[in-house]
């Protein structure tokens, strides 16, 4: 293969880096360079570590101070009203889960003795202690013709649950749920 005069002349053979062969070529090439480097690299990390052991050691400035703060103070005004909604939500559930329990043991109740219990004692179904804090659950039976009941529960009054915006949930025999809002059930 003849060479143009023009440039060199590199053919595949030639051409180190296309050859799997040449491999130690270029590492034998390549080790002095990274030695050369690493040795720089060294030398500079011991000078800044020299540097810093003279330096004063120094706390944290006011402006640093006062924008961690303003970061956090931001944060918690956008994330603490929306994990008490949360924890409304959650409470809500609760009652609603022990509303429908209640009902659900109303049903059989009245299969069983052809009328509804009159109280939340004789139906036996313990209050988690989560609606007992938040809300005040009551039944209201009535023996009839036809017996019907009514079971509400109410925000307790001096808890947070007062503000949410379902307030009052009650559901009676015939499955029908009513709160302040139709999307709360």
């Amino acid at each position: 293969m003849a060479c143009a005069s023009a440039g060199p002349c590199f053919s595949q053979k030639q051409n180190m880096l296309n050859e799997p062969s040449n491999l130690a070529a270029i590492a034998a090439i390549a080790a002095p360079l990274f030695a050369v480097l690493l040795f720089a690299l060294h030398r500079r990390a011991a000078a800044v570590h020299r540097s810093r052991q003279l330096a004063r050691v120094r706390g944290f400035t006011l402006i640093e101070l006062v924008i961690v703060i303003a970061i956090v103070a931001l944060l918690v005004t956008v994330a603490l009203p929306s994990y008490r909604d949360h924890v409304r939500k959650s409470r809500r559930a609760e009652a609603q889960a022990y509303l429908m329990s209640v009902a659900g043991r109303q049903a059989q109740f009245l299969v069983d003795t052809r009328g509804y219990a009159a109280t939340l004692a004789t139906i036996n179904i313990p209050q988690p202690a989560s609606v007992q804090a938040s809300y005040t659950v009551t039944l209201n039976a009535v023996a009839g013709p036809p017996p019907t009941f009514t079971l509400t529960a109410t925000p307790t009054t001096g808890t947070d649950q007062v503000y949410e915006k379902c307030g009052t949930l009650t559901i009676n025999q015939a499955g029908a749920k009513t709160a302040a809002l139709s999307s709360c059930w």
